[in-house]
């Protein structure tokens, strides 16, 4: 999965999210967002792993 289709399944996430939660807003998505930015970077710090690494793996998670 490349970084285009990885951003395009965040999109419908963050829609069925918004479908199913009104209250939530583009910022308590963005900041959730954000926070696994912040995790792929602390784990390519630790494993040494790359992000497209990483986001595979989690994927096969």
């Amino acid at each position: 999965m490349n970084s285009d289709q990885l951003e395009g399944k965040w999109k419908q996430v963050k829609g069925k999210f918004k479908e199913k939660y009104g209250e939530l807003t583009d910022n308590d998505l963005t900041y959730s967002e954000g926070k696994f930015d912040q995790m792929l970077g602390r784990l390519q710090e630790k494993t040494g792993n790359s992000k497209e690494e990483l986001k595979k793996e989690i994927e096969r998670l």
